[in-house]
């Protein structure tokens, strides 16, 4: 099982779902568990950048981030095709972390 990078925000200056956009990702709506589910296409629909937020009890969130390489697929193949580390998922951490001011 592959583990998504994960990071912890102490608070924002703002609503999540306003940071989000501030980020460039498409709010998807949120999960059962409560996260809330983002995109972010680095082109056309894929590659895209991937990340769930949990907001915590203190006021703070944390990040799910990974890299989604093509759309799910089913059937004979693997059900997902992501990247959980490396220098553009990194990037993207560090330039969350930046903006909201970490």
């Amino acid at each position: 099982m592959f583990k998504p990078m994960t990071f912890k925000v102490q608070k924002l200056n703002d609503s999540l779902v306003n940071t989000m956009r501030q980020l460039g990702y498409r709010p998807l709506g949120y999960t059962p568990a409560g996260e809330l589910n983002c995109v972010r296409p680095l082109g056309a629909d894929y590659p895209r950048l991937h990340c769930y937020v949990t907001k915590t009890l203190l006021d703070g969130f944390v990040f799910s981030l990974h890299l989604d390489q093509k759309r799910p697929s089913y059937g004979n193949e693997t059900a997902h095709s992501g990247d959980y580390d490396g220098e553009v998922v990194e990037g993207e951490a560090a330039r969350i972390k930046g903006v909201v001011g970490l």
